[in-house]
């Protein structure tokens, strides 16, 4: 059996093993729906009323989308840190499987857990006023660009978890940076409002671009009276969003899997 097809084969084992790990612990799941259902909440009701009313919850939905896949991370981050404090890896690498089986099945289920997650919030923003106004060819690909951005802070997650020395230091490690990622860009207020280099930093951050193609496929509209950017990154969402994704990947990957082979040989 060529290489490729080994590791994806023991990939999907492993993904396998991940889900079965969900279901059983289902306490995962609702950590991951029950954060991005509450700041729905908070800011279609409590703020809402003077950001826009129903047309901030359009605004809004596709920024909780971009936001929530990205702190999505940190459930990787933790689940990594967590098989290698356990001893689980070393299990895996008794086993006559592929090495990048093990990052490969966990990003992978992340993946999955993601896809749910988009669900509930999907559900949860028509609930509270959000309506796709575009295309059906649009809409999947509003969902596309999320789950690809989904899968690339996986990566960055198990890069992340890898380091940390324990749980406890990954639970800190991957929250820790995700706050400031994601609240500076668009994901709640137009980038274009924010002051300074907050403002530059917020245009081209991937959660913005994220966000941007979201609102742009699902045509959702800016609220009136909100500052509209007219940089590169606001003109070309999509695209931005897109290339930020595979760059993420492409950066973390590697960075990833030479992380797990230092240590594996520990």
């Amino acid at each position: 059996m060529s290489s490729p097809v080994k590791a994806l084969r023991d990939s999907a084992v492993v993904t396998r093993r991940n889900l079965i790990t969900i279901v059983r612990l289902p306490d995962l799941a609702f950590g991951a729906t029950v954060q991005p259902l509450m700041f729905v909440l908070l800011f279609a009701y409590v703020f809402g009323g003077s950001l826009g009313g129903g047309d901030y919850r359009e605004f809004l939905i596709a920024g909780i989308f971009a936001q929530t896949v990205a702190f999505n991370a940190a459930f990787t981050t933790i689940g990594m840190a967590n098989d290698l404090q356990k001893g689980i890896i070393d299990r895996f690498r008794s086993l006559p499987m592929s090495r990048v089986a093990v990052i490969l099945g966990r990003t992978t289920s992340d993946l999955v857990l993601s896809a749910i997650t988009l669900v509930v919030m999907a559900t949860c923003g028509l609930i509270v006023g959000w309506r796709i106004r575009g295309g059906l060819v649009d809409a999947v690909a509003g969902f596309a660009v999320m789950l690809l951005f989904a899968f690339a802070m996986s990566w960055v997650g198990v890069t992340v978890g890898l380091m940390a020395r324990s749980v406890e230091v990954a639970q800190s490690a991957g929250l820790i940076w995700l706050f400031p990622f994601t609240f500076i860009s668009s994901a709640f207020v137009s980038a274009a409002s924010l002051p300074g280099p907050l403002r530059l930093l917020a245009e081209w951050n991937p959660v913005t671009a994220v966000a941007g193609a979201g609102r742009d496929l699902f045509a959702n509209k800016t609220p009136a009276g909100f500052a509209v950017s007219t940089g590169w990154p606001a003109q070309h969402s999509v695209l931005y969003a897109t290339l930020s994704s595979v760059g993420i990947i492409v950066l973390f990957m590697p960075l990833a899997v030479a992380k797990y082979r230092s240590v594996s040989t520990r």
